[in-house]
């Protein structure tokens, strides 16, 4: 498929549609413009134009990204932050919108996914257990401490499940 060049007017026409319809970077509306050819200095003005319209906020699409990743992908902090700087969210607005997201509303999702694949995961030991089990949950960018709190929590639940029914 060739690129064809748009003007700048029409750049800026389908960005503001698409930006109607749902929260894009900076950088999103930049590749964009790229593909269809136009020059620095009109995108420039084209992404200028759309952030003074309100059409386009990194901060709030950071934001509105961070929690759609948390809830519906289940996606650590590590991952959501690869994810806003391959979309050309600067690094000081991505910092800022992820401390904002306390570490209970990752443990809130991490629990139950470390819980389950910890269940479902083969292993030899109990070490290599955890050990696969840590390189999944970090693959997902969360944190090494987060990870062994829900380790922790599930071997003491699992320790409190077996006290509770004794083999004979």
């Amino acid at each position: 498929m060739l690129n064809r060049v748009i003007t700048e007017e029409k750049a800026l026409k389908k960005l503001s549609a698409l930006c109607a319809k749902g929260e894009h970077s900076t950088g999103e509306a930049d590749t964009k413009m790229r593909q269809w050819g136009l020059e620095a200095h009109a995108r420039a003005r084209v992404i200028a134009k759309l952030v003074n319209a309100k059409f386009i906020d990194d901060r709030r699409f950071a934001t509105f990204f961070i929690h759609d990743k948390i809830k519906f992908n289940h996606w650590g902090r590590r991952k959501i932050e690869v994810s806003l700087r391959q979309k050309g969210v600067d690094s000081q607005i991505i910092a800022e919108a992820l401390d904002e997201v306390p570490d209970s509303e990752y443990l809130e999702i991490l629990r139950p996914m470390i819980k389950s694949k910890i269940e479902t995961t083969k292993a030899a030991t109990d070490y290599e257990r955890a050990m696969k089990t840590i390189k999944w949950a970090a693959g997902r960018g969360f944190s090494l401490e987060l990870i062994r709190q829900c380790i922790d929590s599930a071997d003491e639940y699992n320790d409190a499940e077996a006290d509770e029914y004794p083999e004979d």
